[in-house]
């Protein structure tokens, strides 16, 4: 047998492998004896350079760091579906197919709708050859490098019946059992966590190093294909088709005649989906034959022949342990519900915020009582509700604390106000920790290795109180430090370093100045311009500053007369921290929108969100959180949530799409 024979015998059979592993679940040789067989096709192909191809299995691994990612038009825009949130409104659709296609007999599949991030696969000549991301639907970003490292994905199809060309799109997925190791892991590097599965695999999905992403060990499932030329003429053929080609697709999928069938099947899934390794958040319906679709067509914005229904938030009920009371880098004391451990949505809940004393009284907490938990598509919990039918004869209501569970200070509270504040600002040790834990986070000065295990060992050895004394840390200090050496001690103080560069905008919001956000902060930075003046100013400049109240403006106008604080930032400019803002953002702003309340809402292919705040502002522009009548507008990303959309459909507040917006500022 010659190199290139072995070679490509080889190859076929590690992508048969990869198959029966990743795919089927079913594998015939032993991870010891894959191995071998991949060694020995690295040598081959490094002993026979003539042979590359960038498809073999060798390449999964990822090797260089990608640039960055090219913009792809896609072929066939990728349209959202619409929502729907109650069996009634399905069965409303589906009177409406049936009306549309004027009495001719017709099908339904049904499938699970993966909570993932949207991927449009080509092949040509049974070969992957791009990876696009579902971007605005127009577009997307070329991110084939990345998806080649995930294993369930095919790079070369068994062979089939494939078209020459065709187009299949699915879900990247991270798998619940993957999410929570990703998480622990990133706990314990004090790195911020995912807040699901769907951010996780999206984020992964981003990275600029392939390899990085082939550590994640990403999945995919594939909902529909695409081409001129399919091989059958019912959706559900062909994805049975793809399923032999090599493609994972969901054993979930199946075919329905009647309205029945399709509420019994939204009926079964609703609780058989807490079984499933991978994040769901509802289901598609879409009429199974492509003829049928073609007659039907499509809205504006999304196909007339497939409809996505949302499953509710999933809740539980589950017994209180106790209350524990909790302070906070700002002194505010929160009372924290711990619980008997319930599965939901894939995680275990142990704990749930109950948020301050008037949410507390309002829900009428007793000992022992029974709570019910509720979860969306996000990883914190709530306590919506008690169980009274179960509560116990003679237990307690739960009073909210009157002093600081770890100083003993007295709390105080301001008129109006919800929260209780331990006032011991600078002798409470949670709040010394959190203000420098805070300080160090990735979007204020980014100190690499110091989050909350390492501030509270700084504290504990009495190296660090305040923000300023971090500039004074020696390497003989930190690497004698429990869990420290020379490389943890090297990260930190390289982090240190490369703070003085931070823009004054993150300093200020470093600070923990009291009510000045993220947002606040950039304002008050760009109209004060630097820290000295802000130090001069009086509450009524403050004040002058647009989006700046009474209370923000009386809290920064204190901070900067406290005398600590006042020596605080003198240390911390002496060790060159940025105390005035660059000579680029002095230049005038542009003026495009000026006057305008814009909210954000989504995710986006060109920027990220912080990145469209930045421009929102740059071009005169202001932030909101929340729709109202006052809003000028949403800028629309994918995946805006559906709340706040039906907001703007009862407000009439416009929808402006990524492109658009671009657009408006000029790019």
């Amino acid at each position: 047998m010659t190199p290139e024979e072995r070679i490509l015998e080889l190859r076929n059979e590690l992508n048969k492998h990869n198959h029966n592993y990743y795919v089927l679940n079913s594998p015939e040789i032993s991870d010891k004896e894959f191995d071998m067989l991949m060694k020995e096709l690295e040598a081959l192909e490094k002993e026979h350079p003539e042979h590359f191809d960038p498809l073999s299995p060798t390449q999964r691994v990822g090797s260089d760091l990608t640039k960055g990612f090219e913009h792809i038009v896609h072929e066939r825009p990728m349209l959202s579906l619409a929502n729907t949130y109650t069996i009634g409104e399905v069965d409303e659709w589906f009177d409406r197919v049936k009306k549309g296609l004027e009495g001719q007999s017709f099908e339904i599949t049904g499938e699970m709708k993966y909570d993932g991030t949207s991927i449009s696969l080509t092949y040509e000549g049974g070969r992957l050859v791009r990876a696009v991301t579902r971007g605005d639907g127009t577009q997307g970003d070329d991110v084939t490098a990345n998806v080649k490292t995930i294993r369930s994905i095919p790079l070369v199809l068994q062979p089939g019946d494939w078209p020459e060309k065709f187009e299949i799109r699915g879900e990247i997925l991270m798998p619940w059992k993957v999410f929570d190791e990703l998480n622990k892991e990133r706990e314990y590097n004090e790195e911020p966590l995912f807040a699901n599965p769907r951010n996780a695999a999206s984020g992964t999905l981003k990275t600029q190093d392939p390899r990085e992403v082939s550590k994640r060990r990403l999945d995919a499932i594939f909902y529909y294909l695409l081409s001129d030329n399919l091989p059958y003429d019912t959706h559900y053929a062909n994805m049975e088709a793809a399923r032999t080609w090599g493609f994972k697709v969901s054993g979930e999928m199946k075919i329905l005649h009647t309205v029945e069938e399709v509420d019994a099947y939204i009926d079964y899934w609703d609780t058989a989906r807490k079984e499933l390794p991978v994040a769901t958040d509802g289901l598609v319906f879409k009429v199974n034959s492509l003829r049928q679709q073609l007659n039907l067509g499509y809205t504006a914005k999304s196909p007339r022949w497939a409809v996505a229904f949302k499953f509710n938030p999933e809740n539980a009920c589950t017994k209180l342990r106790f209350v524990s009371f909790e302070t906070g880098r700002m002194g505010i004391v929160t009372p924290v519900a711990n619980l008997d451990p319930v599965l939901l949505s894939g995680t275990i809940v142990k704990r749930a915020s109950l948020h301050n004393a008037d949410i507390m009284k309002e829900l009428d907490i007793h000992e022992n009582d029974w709570l019910y938990v509720e979860k969306g598509g996000e990883i914190i919990p709530k306590i919506t509700g008690v169980d009274t039918s179960r509560r116990e004869s003679g237990s307690k209501p739960i009073e909210f604390v009157s002093r600081c569970p770890v100083c003993d200070a007295p709390l105080v509270n301001k008129e109006g106000d919800a929260a209780w504040i331990c006032p011991n600002k600078y002798g409470c040790r949670p709040q010394i920790t959190g203000r420098i834990e805070h300080f160090c986070a990735r979007r204020m000065m980014n100190i690499d290795g110091v989050g909350e295990e390492t501030a509270e060992l700084l504290y504990d050895k009495g190296l660090v109180k305040t923000s300023a004394d971090l500039y004074d840390l020696t390497k003989d200090q930190l690497s004698i430090l429990d869990r420290f050496g020379d490389k943890s001690a090297e990260r930190i103080l390289n982090g240190l370093e490369a703070s003085k560069q931070v823009p004054f905008e993150r300093v200020v919001y470093a600070l923990s100045i009291p009510n000045v956000g993220e947002t606040n902060a950039k304002r008050v930075a760009k109209s004060v311009k630097s820290m000295e003046r802000m130090m001069a100013m009086s509450i009524e400049e403050l004040q002058a500053i647009p989006d700046v109240g009474p209370i923000m403006a009386q809290g920064i106008y204190d901070y900067l007369r406290d005398p600590i604080n006042i020596e605080n930032i003198r240390r911390l400019s002496e060790a060159g921290l940025q105390m005035q803002l660059s000579e680029e953002k002095m230049l005038p702003e542009g003026t495009a929108l000026e006057g305008k309340s814009i909210v954000i809402s989504g995710t986006f292919a060109h920027h990220s969100r912080e990145e469209y705040k930045e421009l929102i502002e740059a071009n005169g522009g202001k932030n909101v959180g929340s729709i109202s009548k006052k809003t000028s507008f949403v800028l629309a990303g994918e995946n805006m949530g559906p709340a706040k959309y039906e907001k703007c459909q009862k407000l009439g507040i416009p929808l402006v799409s990524e492109s658009e917006f671009l657009k408006m500022i000029g790019q």
